[in-house]
Parts: structure tokens; sequence; C-alpha cells
């Protein structure tokens, strides 16, 4: 009997007459076969390059494996950008694209430039697999652009709102720890602190790992949301935009500066929309009229019959693939818009936190959180609408700048306590947290010198320990 036992290109002598294969497992442990007369066996599932085979006189054969497989070694996490237009259903046509493939998202933000949005997705895997999605959502119809920003240097940020247990005894500490690492506290009661920060995705671990020892109540994360660090010189992408944007500078601007300045991305206002899945949560214009829906969470105007208002829904679910696809796909077959979303880790292993905003009235809203309890890898799903919370959004602003006008854009980012996390010499990147009031006040300013890019993240929100609703006491005279 004459056959292979590995497949090619591997080399092996021919065993007669029961011959006995020995493989190494490594620490010491042998496994022995006893093939006996029977067909020549392939180890298919071993990889020839990585194994040392030998052979012994007693017609043994010994396979080694000392390092770990290929296939292993080559999951890496992968930041994904997709722009689509705003639609309706997208975030669940996208969200499904990675749950039939049996992708877990990690983490997903999307924002809202004008009537286009901007998702940021985090997920794990191999370089041939993901080439293989990326495909599959260009494929999607009103899907602009899609890349792997993986390997390109980048600006990346992310939010965390976090309720900590604090007594007189542990405040000290944890004051301590909130400004050794630049975070803020949002929320004071007698018995918790909720503290915001931001920063790259290791800081947010530490930070975590850090505050667990004091008990963590309640955490909200936004995901990962990402820029690409601009390149210098005239081969960067915006230096001609930058150059249409401002005619001190020494070149002529030609018909192609005009196109692109007059084509340039802003945020434009709410009205002209196509009111899809993500879309801005307010107007942007005349937030002192009547709004139908409100900026943190829709207080009601005696003329307003409609009880239309935003609804903020904070949901817990298993960390398992395809939940989020789930549960936008509840929201989307009643014909619900999600305004908003966000998708991190919770404060629980296994489990992460879906913060999304819904418009309805209250009756409409209630009877979705009926069918929402229905889901089996949902655990708890509340409507925080009617609650004092803490609410905080993350962005990202790509600003076209020269010399003379960087001095100005910084003295602007100053007001609104935003922070320079890029500067090239035709661009400036800044940070900004806050609620949408503030993101649509700078982002008004900003738009005379143009805007390159902006990544927005989706809402985050924890209810207030206090108890107390701050935007409620407006108009009204402080005690002495």
């Amino acid at each position: 009997m004459a056959g292979s036992l590995l497949s090619p290109p591997c080399s092996t002598s021919l065993l007669t007459r029961k011959p006995c294969l020995t493989v190494d497992l490594g620490r010491g442990v042998l496994k022995s076969l006893n093939l006996g007369h029977q067909r020549p066996l392939k180890l298919r599932s071993l990889e020839c390059k990585d194994l040392v085979v030998s052979a012994s006189s007693n017609n043994a054969v010994s396979v080694t494996d000392p390092v770990p497989s290929l296939t292993r070694s080559n999951v890496k996490r992968h930041t994904i950008s997709v722009f689509v237009g705003d639609e309706s259903g997208i975030i669940n046509r996208i969200a499904g694209v990675f749950a039939r493939r049996g992708y877990n998202i990690e983490s997903l933000a999307v924002g809202l430039n004008k009537d286009r949005a901007l998702f940021t997705i985090v997920v794990s895997g191999t370089e041939k697999v993901l080439r293989q999605v990326v495909e599959q959502l260009n494929k999607l119809v009103n899907v602009i652009k899609v890349e792997d920003i993986s390997r390109e240097p980048q600006v990346e940020r992310e939010l965390m709102l976090i309720k900590l247990n604090a007594d007189p005894s542990t405040r000290a500490e944890i004051e301590w720890l909130v400004d050794i690492f630049r975070a803020k506290i949002v929320d004071i009661s007698e018995h918790s602190l909720t503290i915001e920060v931001t920063g790259d995705p290791g800081k947010m671990v530490a930070v975590q790992r850090n505050l667990s020892k004091f008990g963590i109540q309640e955490l909200a994360r936004t995901g990962k949301i990402a820029l690409r660090r601009e390149k210098m010189g005239e081969t960067a992408p915006f230096w001609r935009f930058s150059a249409a944007s401002y005619p001190d500078l020494e070149k002529t601007m030609s018909d192609d500066d005009l196109v692109v300045k007059a084509n340039r991305p802003t945020n434009g206002d709410a009205s002209i929309a196509s009111q899809g899945d993500v879309y801005p949560v307010e107007p942007y214009d005349d937030f002192s009229l009547n709004q139908v829906l409100d900026a943190h969470w829709g207080v009601l105007y005696d003329e307003d019959s409609s009880g239309v208002q935003s609804h903020t829904l904070c949901m817990l679910v298993n960390d398992v693939p395809g939940v989020l696809n789930i549960v936008t796909g509840v929201i989307s077959r009643r014909g619900y818009n999600i305004q908003s979303l966000a998708v991190g880790p919770s404060e629980k292993e296994g489990l992460s936190r879906i913060t999304t905003v819904v418009p309805g009235t209250d009756d409409t809203i209630s009877k979705l959180v009926q069918q929402l309890h229905k889901l089996i890898d949902l655990h708890e799903v509340r409507d925080i609408t009617h609650l004092p919370f803490a609410e905080r959004e993350l962005m990202l602003i790509k600003i076209a700048v020269n010399a003379t006008a960087r001095r100005d854009v910084l003295d602007i980012a100053g007001i609104f306590r935003a922070k320079a996390v890029d500067v090239s010499d035709h661009t400036i990147t800044l940070e900004l947290t806050g609620d949408l009031n503030k993101m649509v006040a700078l982002q008004k300013l900003l738009e005379p010198y143009g805007l390159c890019e902006i990544a927005r993240t989706g809402r985050v929100a924890l209810e207030r320990g206090t108890g107390v609703d701050s935007t409620s006491l407006r108009g009204y005279p402080l005690p002495l």
C-alpha cells in the first residue's frame, strides 16, 4: 500500500503494516494513532510550512506544531468607515451585512453631515474576509464610500459616561483620578458621581480598570470615531480645498477649486435632510421657537398638540453577533426613524449598551418598548425621556485653514473648550464634547473657513443621581 500521509508539499516515508503516527502536541503531550491497513490519511488541518516532521526507526512519524495557527494570528481589529446617504433602513442593512457573516460589531458610532451619515464600525477579523465584507457594503444602495482605515495614521476618539459609587471616604481619591485622566464630573449626588471622559480606546480601558474598585453602577460608551491624520504639502487631499477657501494664498484659484468650494460638505438645515434612519435630532435654526423635537428630551409646549418628541432609549443586550441587526430591525419594521445610535461595551462582562434616540409619542414609544422586551438577547430597555439625565455627544471636525486663519480657529475652539488633536499646514482637527446645541453652534461658526470632514458619535445618556433636571431651572432665580 502506498500513499501520502500529509498533503503536499510535505514529504513523508511510506508506512506498512499497522504504522503508528505520533503527534507531539507540545508541553510533553504525545498522541499516538494506530492507522492499520487503511486508506492513506491526509492531515488537512495542519499547516505544513509550520510543522516539523521527523521519522524514527520504528516507522513512527513525529509531527510538531511549534507555533500557533496562522489563521488566529491574522485576526485583527479593523476600523471601517462607511459614508452613506441618509435613507430609511440603512442602519439595519449595514448591520445585516456583518450579522449574516457571523461578525460581532464591537462598537458603532454614527453621525450626520447634512443628509449623509458617517458610520465608524469596529470589528475583528482577517484581512481577506474583511475585504469581502467591504465589497458587500459597496453593493448596498445609497452607500457612497467604504474604507478600512486601520493601517493609516488616524485620530481616534471615544466618549464614555460612567456612574460610580462614591461616599465621603472615597470621593477625594476619585477626584484625584479624574484629574489624572483629564476627565470631568458632570453629576454629583450623595452616593454617586457621574464622570465624562474622552480619549482613545486604550485610555477608556485604563479609566474603567482604575475606577472599577469603587463600584460601577452604569457605563455608556459611544464607540470609536476616527479621521485620518492630514498629510503635509500640496499633495495632501485637502490642499486645493484650503487654497480655494483662502484667496490670500499665493496660488490662483482654478475652476476646479471653485467647484470644490461650492460642493464642500457642510451641515445644512435639517429640513432638507431625507428623513431616513439617521438625521439631525432637531432643526438647527430657531432653537427658541416651538420645537417638535427637543434637543434634550423634548419638552412639549401647550400649543403643540401632536405629542411627538425625541425619546432616549437605553438597552442592555448580549454581546453576540447579529444583536444590533435584530434591535434595529424591530425599530425599522414599525416605521420608526433612528435619530441617534451609539453602541459600546457596558459595565458588565459580555453585555453591550445601546443608546438610541427615536421620535414618537409616549403611547407609540411604550408599544415599541414592549416589542423590544420580547427579544431574547435583550436584558433591559428603559425610556429615560422624562427622567433627568446627563447626555453627551462627541465630534471630530477637520477645518481648512492657512497660517492667517489658524489663530482665529483656535480662538473659537478655546471659547467652546474644544481641543486641537491634529494640525497640518492647511488643516486643523478639533475634538469637542457636549450636547447638540454646542455642536451646532461651533459648526456654524467654522463653516466660513471650510469644513473638510466631520465624524460624530450618537448621544449617550445616564440618569442623574441627583434627580435634578438642570434645564428645567432655566429662567428661574437661584436661591440666595
